[in-house]
């Protein structure tokens, strides 16, 4: 059957909203094509002028991914982790029901399971909350997104689950500094994509096949992806 793909990556921009405990990214010119001209590159009649960026951020802006280093000192870095546990088999919940600042509690994981007709079994878990479309781009969006609850995260390790995806800087929520989500992850060696976008478009089309592939830092916490799902079209 023929396939689409769903873009499923925030876009990278200069001083963007990022987590409440994180800067914001820098990007800027770093040499343009009118500036470029000026090494007299190429030949005449035919200049080779050209551009380069200069970018600042850190590995967990935007669209990205937790390496298990990053909440266990023990943890593996990012260039460490097998590539095969940023891909694979996935199903998206419907979670649309779940306001800001609400906790998806495993009642919530259940009925949205069966509502996915997608028994998990080892697939990537994506969350739908709506949270990124009611929300992005004001800056008070880091202060908002929902919490997937420590009893709903032991659900899907329970079920084989190794990794799950959130809209939103963090599955933890940002009103308090409790962390449980992420501390139940590094306690049961599971981890997660943060900020993921377009997942409406995701809703309804039962087993799908998802990519999040980080970049290869040395000694990486994580690291921004390219996220993106294989459908049905």
């Amino acid at each position: 059957m023929p396939q689409r793909v769903v873009d499923l990556s925030l876009l990278i921009e200069d001083n963007m909203p990022a987590h409440k405990l994180f800067q914001r990214p820098v990007i800027t010119t770093h040499l343009s094509h009118e500036s470029s001209a000026a090494l007299n590159l190429g030949v005449p009649g035919d200049p080779m002028t050209f551009q380069t960026n200069f970018i600042a951020m850190l590995d967990h802006v935007g669209t990205h991914v937790d390496a298990f280093k990053h909440v266990n000192p023990n943890g593996a870095p990012v260039d460490e982790m097998p590539l095969e546990l940023f891909m694979g088999k996935a199903v998206c919940f419907d979670l649309r029901h779940i306001p800001d600042l609400g906790d998806i509690t495993v009642a919530d994981m259940e009925a949205a399971e069966e509502k996915s007709g997608v028994k998990v079994n080892g697939h990537i878990v994506l969350l739908c909350t709506g949270f990124h479309k009611r929300n992005y781009p004001s800056l008070d969006s880091v202060w908002k997104n929902p919490l997937l609850t420590a009893e709903a995260t032991r659900w899907l390790h329970d079920r084989g689950s190794k990794m799950h995806g959130v809209e939103g800087p963090s599955t933890d929520k940002p009103s308090d500094n409790i962390f449980a989500q992420h501390r139940l992850c590094r306690d049961l060696g599971m981890s997660h994509w943060e900020w993921l976008v377009n997942l409406e478009e995701l809703v309804g089309k039962g087993e799908v096949q998802f990519f999040g592939v980080p970049l290869k830092f040395k000694g990486g916490s994580g690291s921004p992806v390219r996220a993106f799902a294989l459908v049905d079209a």
